[in-house]
């Protein structure tokens, strides 16, 4: 873009007020959540919500998977999820490409998302090259930029078949390499962590350009080059659900995420194994459940697949960034994260990864 002095003016106005990120540590909401357990409607649904969470932490044998979709991340919910896993919350991610590419690992080269200003005509915004979540900004050319590391990184590796947990693994291990702007990204604190993250639809985000990019000039150059295995995602995170046994699950959004994640009881039993399924499952959504969508079908629809446990279930029908901060912190402090063995799941691709 070349933009004139007033646009350049007009645009840096327009991203000016940054999104904070909230962090589980910064306040104790275990007094929220106890006065919604004597309360009613969403409130009590969310300290029920709570209680399963801190439940499934406090399982000994239980696995705990986080799956992500929407843009609670871009919204203030980014370092939540980081801390999840950097204290041993959570042993597993499956999430849309665009939480873990377009919101973390965009942040993690030093840009930032933008709380956006109202009564803005997005045909303006399209001239400044300014992006739009809802209320939320990210700055197009910051985004292509990130387009751009893909790419590189991309260029560097061996031209084969990855699954996305690979590929992703081998982002962490760029960013740890000394290429990170902002330090302890959800990326590299899972790479350090050993916690794998799964995208199932990788290429549905900016990841997705560069890799086209990277294909495109090997293919004109006559030259190999890598590949995104969605078959490999589905066996690799079937392997953890067989090696884990218990399961929870903490789900924000639905989509394929959540369908991902909780298949994999019956991918099990499809290659021979008996899988018990998921244990505990709590889903914060705003779908409506008459749509008969896959983001809104309900848990107990899903032990009808044989996929989700009922007795340990709760839907929680609120918008994520309101209430995961609730849930998040409720659990932080209640301290069971403290005596809980890290599964270290990447670990059992160590010889791929």
């Amino acid at each position: 873009m070349n933009a004139e002095t007033p646009n350049t003016n007009r645009k840096e106005e327009l991203l000016s007020s940054k999104v904070e990120h909230v962090a589980i540590d910064q306040y104790d909401a275990r007094p929220v959540i106890d006065a919604m357990r004597a309360m009613s409607f969403t409130s009590r649904d969310t300290a029920r919500a709570a209680d399963i969470w801190s439940m499934s932490l406090e399982d000994a044998d239980c696995s705990t998977w986080l799956t992500l979709a929407g843009s609670t991340s871009a919204g203030g919910c980014m370092h939540i999820y980081r801390d999840m896993v950097k204290y041993g919350m959570i042993d597993a991610i499956v999430s849309t490409g665009a939480s873990i590419i377009d919101m973390d690992f965009f942040e993690a080269l030093g840009f930032r998302h933008y709380q956006a200003q109202s009564n803005v005509d997005d045909r303006d915004l399209r001239e400044l090259y300014i992006d739009r979540i809802y209320d939320t900004y990210i700055d197009e050319e910051e985004l292509q930029k990130c387009d751009e590391a893909i790419y590189e990184i991309a260029n560097l590796l061996e031209p084969r078949p990855y699954s996305s947990r690979e590929f992703i693994h081998e982002m962490g291990r760029w960013l740890a390499a000394g290429n990170a702007r902002k330090p302890a990204s959800l990326i590299e604190t899972a790479f350090h962590e050993g916690v794998p993250i799964f995208c199932p639809a990788f290429t549905d985000s900016s990841a997705g350009f560069g890799l086209v990019k990277h294909q495109v000039e090997r293919m004109k150059a006559g030259k190999p080059y890598l590949t995104i295995d969605a078959i490999a995602d589905f066996r690799e995170l079937t392997d953890i659900k067989l090696a884990a046994g218990t399961t929870g699950l903490f789900m924000v959004g639905g989509g394929v995420p959540k369908n991902f994640a909780q298949d994999t009881v019956v991918c099990a039993e499809i290659l021979g194994h008996e899988a018990e399924m998921h244990k505990y499952a709590v889903q914060i959504t705003v779908a409506d459940v008459r749509d008969g969508a896959c983001s809104s079908s309900t848990l107990k629809e899903a032990c009808s697949w044989g996929k989700v446990d009922v007795t340990w279930e709760q839907m929680v029908f609120a918008e994520a960034t309101t209430v995961v901060p609730l849930i998040a912190s409720d659990a932080w402090h209640r301290g069971s994260w403290k005596t809980r063995r890290k599964r270290r799941w990447a670990d059992l691709f160590a010889k791929a990864g």
